[in-house]
């Protein structure tokens, strides 16, 4: 019988696997950004022990903060119990210090910013402190996982978790193997995001995956629109939701993910799959006045306690 993920090898497709014992595992998560605190918090109320680690004690704070709130949602929404969020909460540990944190760890995924060297570096660290056989991932949305393997002493022990944000909500994951990764570390990988109660789709190591390359192509035609004087953002955005029913429309969402984000991602997809990914001058123009989306109050629309208020003015 052919083995379901050495067959994606050649067919990637959304599959189901047994989901590993919660109770069984520890889970480290390098990085306390949106990503990585929102990880933390998948993790934890799924029942995995989780160390969560960063450089920054004042992000650490922040990002306790922000799952505690999260799980206060939950709790209003009638998701999650009150007695469920504090047994979340009592899963989650802090630390600014990397061998605490991947210690007994079976499962470490960095959500640091997306830059190849520094996800390098970072996983290098952890598989020298961790245990033998454990499994390293990172949550890069487009950098070549099959390039940050090579950087490890036992590559085959890497694998790309591509979550979505926000995490507690999106219940996609993508499991992006490199050309190293084992068929042992794909189906790991494959039965945590199943326990996570999320479904994993498996693609290989290319380009912008799968739905970062969807996106992004969406996105930026979305842009050149605006750019072209096609439609102003709000009608292409209502165009989207209210016509293709997608939840959010392009330009929205590229305020979510940040201009910036999306920028670093176009140029990596530019280089490798050629013009059609070349970013629109108007995204140069706004990332380099610092108007980044969501994150920085505008982009192209306003936001203010992390709702889109309006348009931005220019758009008006």
């Amino acid at each position: 019988m052919v083995s379901p993920v050495r067959h994606l090898r050649s067919h990637s497709q959304t599959l189901t696997f047994r989901a590993a014992a919660p109770s069984a595992m520890k889970l480290c998560v390098i990085g306390a950004g949106t990503m990585g605190h929102g990880i933390a918090q998948v993790g934890a109320t799924a029942g995995y022990d989780v160390s969560l680690r960063d450089v920054d004690e004042g992000v650490l704070t922040d990002a306790m903060d922000s799952i505690e709130e999260n799980l206060g949602g939950a709790i209003a929404r009638d998701k999650l119990s009150e007695s469920e969020a504090a047994d979340a909460m009592d899963h989650i540990e802090s630390t600014t210090n990397l061998g605490e944190a991947v210690e007994g760890a079976d499962l470490v995924i960095e959500a640091v910013p997306e830059n190849e060297d520094l996800k390098k570096d970072v996983l290098s660290e952890a598989e020298e402190l961790a245990a033998e056989g454990t499994v390293l991932a990172t949550n890069t949305s487009s950098l070549p996982v099959t390039s940050i393997a090579s950087a490890l002493g036992d590559p085959s022990k890497l694998v790309g978790l591509h979550f979505f944000n926000p995490v507690h909500i999106m219940a996609l994951v993508e499991v992006v193997l490199a050309e190293q990764t084992s068929e042992e570390t794909a189906t790991f990988a494959a039965e945590f995001v199943e326990a996570l109660d999320k479904t994993a789709v498996v693609v290989e190591d290319a380009p912008g995956f799968a739905t970062s390359r969807l996106g992004a192509a969406q996105g930026v035609e979305a842009i050149r629109m605006v750019e072209e004087g096609v439609a102003a953002p709000g009608a292409i955005d209502d165009g989207m939701e209210l016509g293709y029913r997608h939840p959010m429309g392009p330009l929205k969402l590229t305020d979510v993910v940040g201009l910036d984000v999306r920028l670093d991602i176009l140029e990596h997809l530019r280089e490798e799959l050629g013009e059609r990914f070349r970013p629109p001058a108007i995204l140069r123009r706004k990332v380099r006045a610092g108007k980044l989306g969501k994150k920085s109050g505008e982009g192209f629309y306003v936001w203010e306690d992390g709702e889109a208020l309006a348009v931005a003015e220019e758009f008006r």
